[in-house]
């Protein structure tokens, strides 16, 4: 049956279902439970709204016909206070079916007639099954990006090696919400194991921070046995246990970090710990580079340049999970950067001018990460309240740039994206040429692509009507002569078209 195949993968799920028939809401609680999920019922649908407001549920079976409100009114008073739950609406009359329109307005995922079989309602849940947990996915990448991100510049920062296990431990804790965690480094030899300095924690060479109780001397030497002595390469991945070595860029192992989570090591929690082993492993001889500076000078160069592309990579994910987001703004950055380097062109700047231009495009939305989802999905108008915390993605982002030395000269150009040409921008209030040019030019691709891209809040403007609000924004909110640079590349806007279209394509994390 399909229930015994999902029994031990769907029980983290919860359903309420709402109806004003006793006897379907414990007929589909039944049905339900027997497929794992957590199920509760609810006969009077105005204590089902206050149900939700102070249960945790991801699906909503509600009945469309009730007494005294019916399942639209219901979801109605939910959409005010919860965008998340998945709703699948259920009735016993067709004709009495809710018109498509409000289906849409109120964001119903579903809609269901009753019948003595269950098995169209269970795909449905299905479905909604699987959109929960790709939103869940990408909810936890971006959370541990954004934590490591936070952890980085403390594990950078220039510190003794007791200090720098310390702050790994705690970064290690922070992302997988653990608090069993372990770290070991080895202080004489960062460079490879040795027999006689090993990682073992009855040696006075080896740096051991742990937190928790389950970390014994015991545990850990196991581990360390099984790395140094046995030369393991892959991580070791038992159930809650995770075991990762930190390597060299010349792939030796330097040290391990560790973590007991409270539930299943999960696919997504795994890969944020290996990225903060590479970051790690880049802070570890960073530290030790440094301290033979007069002698290793380019080993020191080339830690800063891992230690450059570590940062690269990190915020690189980081723009791919700001666009992820949103289905509407998925491939958003990806055509802002090519629509700003064809008019940079245009304009006969230099490939320098042009490479620098493109990074600075493909990062102009990643201080969009401090945006909470509530307000960067919301399809209403935002308050002054909401604009103003937008509006501070702009500075945030040139923070987060602003981080490594070589995007120095990127982060003042994402700061000035959002200023317009007569000074009534943010986050500065810049007017001309006191906006740096790439920004200049990045305002104009940033505001053609979302005119002419579907947004949750509205569709497409569509070519023609783009193309007339940029002429009429010359000389108020863009500069004229970029503006004119851009209707001419827009004349292959066919061909553009067909070489952008892959940025339409569903985002695969």
């Amino acid at each position: 049956m399909r229930q015994g195949k999902r029994m031990t993968k769907m029980n983290t799920f919860s359903i309420l279902t709402v109806d004003d028939d006793p006897i379907m809401t414990s007929t589909l609680q039944a049905y339900f439970q027997r497929s794992g999920f957590h199920v509760d019922t609810e006969n009077e649908p105005e204590k089902a709204v206050e149900r939700v407001r102070n249960g945790r549920y991801d699906i909503l079976l509600l009945d469309f016909l009730m007494i005294p409100i019916c399942g639209d009114q219901v979801v109605e008073q939910i959409r005010r206070f919860n965008k998340d739950i998945y709703i699948i609406l259920l009735t016993g009359h067709k004709s009495m079916a809710p018109p498509i329109k409000t289906i849409r307005e109120l964001d119903i995922q579903g809609y269901f007639e009753k019948s003595d079989r269950f098995d169209q309602l269970e795909l449905l849940v299905e479905s909604c099954v699987k959109s929960i947990g790709q939103m869940r996915t990408i909810r936890e990448y971006q959370r541990g990006l954004s934590t490591i991100l936070d952890v980085l510049p403390r594990i950078y920062h220039l510190q003794a090696a007791e200090k720098l296990a310390e702050s790994i431990m705690e970064g290690v804790r922070e992302i997988t919400r653990s608090e069993e965690a372990f770290v070991g480094i080895n202080s004489c030899n960062c460079v490879e194991f040795s027999t006689d300095n090993g990682l073992g924690t009855d040696l006075p060479e080896c740096i051991m921070k742990r937190s928790g109780s389950y970390f014994t001397d015991e545990v850990v030497d196991r581990y360390v046995h099984m790395f140094r002595d046995e030369g393991r390469k892959e991580p070791v991945a038992e159930d809650q246990l995770l075991i990762l070595p930190i390597r060299s860029g010349q792939m030796e192992c330097i040290g391990l970090i560790g973590t007991r989570c409270p539930g299943e090591i999960r696919f997504e929690q795994r890969q944020l710990l290996e990225i903060f082993a590479r970051q790690s492993a880049q802070a570890v001889q960073n530290t030790t580079l440094h301290a033979m500076v007069n002698k290793q000078k380019e080993e020191l160069v080339k830690a800063y340049d891992d230690l450059r592309d570590g940062y690269i990579e990190v915020v690189s994910t980081m723009r791919l999970m700001v666009d992820a987001r949103d289905i509407y703004t998925r491939g958003h950055s990806d055509r802002v950067s090519y629509y700003a380097v064809r008019a940079a062109q245009q304009l006969g700047r230099s490939s320098e001018y042009c490479e620098r231009l493109k990074v600075a495009s493909l990062f102009h939305d990643i201080g969009k990460l401090g945006v909470p989802d509530s307000i960067l999905l919301k399809e209403s108008k935002l308050s002054e309240e909401e604009y103003e915390k937008v509006k501070k993605h702009a500075a945030k982002g040139a923070e987060i740039l602003s981080a490594i030395r070589r995007f120095g000269g990127i982060a003042p150009i994402v700061r000035g994206h959002h200023e317009r040409y007569d000074g009534g921008g943010y986050p500065d209030r810049l007017r001309q040429n006191e906006i740096p040019e790439e920004a200049r030019i990045i305002a104009v691709a940033d505001s053609f692509d979302a005119m002419t891209s579907d947004r949750q809040y509205r569709k497409s403007l569509g070519y023609e009507k783009a193309v007339k609000e940029l002429i009429e924004g010359k000389n108020t909110q863009f500069d004229p002569d970029i503006v004119d640079a851009f209707l001419i590349i827009l004349n292959d806007y066919e061909k553009i078209k067909e070489e952008l279209a892959w940025t339409y394509e569903e985002a695969v994390l």
